[in-house]
C-alpha cells in the first residue's frame, strides 16, 4: 500500500526570501528620477487632478464638483518573517498613500506575488488574511485582485479612495511659515535590519509592529482644516527625501531640528552599531547635494534621517495657527508621538537639519 501522505513543508523566514524589505526595496530616488524623465511625456487631461508631475502619493481624477477618486498602488517584499503582520504592514502602507492626500479609502485590490513551491500554501493564505484585516478596520473591502507566481514574495494594493475636489493635499503646496508635524516616530528601516540580523527583542519588534501597522486616518480630517496646506508620508526615501519633495514642490527651504525628532525605541543605539539598511546610502546618494546638515551632526545622523520608512507618518505643513488642532486630531486617533518638527521659509528647494 503506498502512502500518499504528504509531509508539511518547513516554512523559510520571509526575509531571507528577499534582496529587500518593506519600502527599503524601493527603486533609489535618483534612478526613478532618471527613468522617468525617459518617459513619454502625459497628454493633457482636464479631470486629472494629481498626476506624477510633482511625486505626489496618489493620482486624483475628478469625477463631478463633489467628488474626486484617489488611486494609488503599493507593494513590496517582506520586512518581517510572521506573515500575517506581513500583510498587515503591506496594506496599511498602501492604504496611507489615500490618507495622504486627504482622502477615504472605499476598495483595494490585492496584488500578490509568491514562490507557490517554496512558501506553504498556509503561509501565503495568512499574507493574504493580515492585509484583509487591515482594510476591515478601515471598513472597506478586498473586491478583487491579480496574483502571479514569482522568486520572491511580494504584497500589497491597489487602493481607491475619495476625496472633495477642494479638500485635496497635494506635497507641493506648501507655505514660506509653515509648521512641520510628524505623525509618527522614525527608524522602522533600522529595526527591520536588525530583525534581520536576529538582534531585535520582542518589545522592539512589538514597537515597530505597532507603528507601522497604524492606519493613517488622522489625514481625512486634517484636510478638512484650511490651515493645512500640504500632506505626505514618510516611506522609502527616508524623512530627508519626503521633506525635499515639499521643499522643492513648494520652492521653499524646510528645515528641521533634529533633537525633536521622534524614534522608534532602540533605533539610535542600533545605528550606533552599525545596524542599518542599505537603502540609507542609496538615499543620500540620490539628493544629498540638496541637503544641509549641521557640522554637529554626524554619520549616524545621516543614516537614521535617510532611513527607509515602512508604513510612516503623515508629515504636515499647515499655518502656525492650525498646529494644536492638527496635533489634537492626531492625538485623538491615538498618534500620541506626533510633534512639531520643523517649519518652512524661504530660500532655495532644499533642506537643512539644524
Amino acid at each position: 500500500m503506498n502512502d500518499t501522505t504528504q509531509t508539511p513543508r518547513t516554512a523559510p523566514r520571509l526575509t531571507s526570501l528577499s534582496h529587500g524589505g518593506g519600502c527599503g526595496c524601493k527603486i533609489a530616488p535618483g534612478v526613478l528620477a532618471d527613468l522617468l524623465k525617459r518617459s513619454t511625456p502625459m497628454q493633457a487631461f482636464p479631470n486629472l487632478m494629481v498626476g506624477n508631475d510633482t511625486a505626489d502619493d496618489a493620482a486624483v481624477y475628478k469625477l463631478n464638483e463633489e467628488q474626486a477618486i484617489v488611486a494609488t498602488t503599493d507593494f513590496f517584499m517582506p520586512i518581517v518573517d510572521d506573515p500575517f503582520d506581513f500583510g498587515r504592514i503591506a496594506a496599511t502602507n498602501a492604504l496611507s498613500d489615500v490618507y495622504a492626500m486627504g482622502g477615504k479609502p472605499i476598495l483595494a485590490l490585492a496584488l500578490v506575488g509568491m514562490p507557490i513551491n517554496v512558501l506553504p500554501h498556509e503561509v501565503i493564505a495568512e499574507i493574504l488574511k493580515g492585509g484583509e484585516s487591515v482594510c476591515a478596520e478601515a471598513g472597506i473591502p478586498v473586491a478583487g485582485g491579480h496574483s502571479i507566481d514569482s522568486v520572491e514574495p511580494i504584497y500589497g494594493l491597489a487602493a481607491l479612495g475619495i476625496v472633495h475636489p477642494k479638500l485635496v493635499k497635494r506635497n507641493a503646496a506648501a507655505r514660506a511659515g509653515d509648521v512641520l508635524v510628524l505623525g509618527k516616530p522614525l527608524g522602522v528601516g533600522v529595526l527591520s535590519a536588525a530583525l534581520k540580523k536576529e538582534q531585535l527583542d520582542a518589545a522592539g519588534y512589538a514597537a515597530m509592529i505597532a507603528a507601522t501597522t497604524k492606519l493613517n486616518r488622522p489625514g481625512a480630517d486634517l484636510a478638512l482644516l484650511e490651515g493645512v496646506h500640504a500632506l505626505t508620508d514618510v516611506t522609502g526615501f527616508g524623512l530627508l527625501g519626503h521633506t525635499l519633495e515639499l521643499a522643492r514642490g513648494a520652492g521653499l527651504t524646510a528645515r528641521i531640528r533634529y533633537a525633536d525628532l521622534p524614534w522608534l525605541p532602540g533605533v539610535e543605539a542600533f545605528a550606533n552599531a552599525g545596524v542599518y539598511t542599505g537603502a540609507s546610502g542609496r538615499n543620500w546618494s540620490a539628493y544629498g547635494a540638496a541637503i544641509g546638515l549641521a557640522s554637529s551632526l554626524d554619520d549616524v545622523a545621516r543614516v537614521l534621517l535617510t532611513d527607509p520608512q515602512t508604513s510612516g507618518g503623515l508629515l504636515v505643513s499647515c499655518a502656525p495657527q492650525a498646529v494644536d488642532e492638527v496635533l489634537a486630531i492626531f492625538r485623538a486617533d491615538g498618534f500620541n508621538d506626533a510633534v512639531v518638527i520643523g517649519e518652512m521659509i524661504d530660500g532655495a528647494s532644499r533642506v537643512e537639519v539644524a
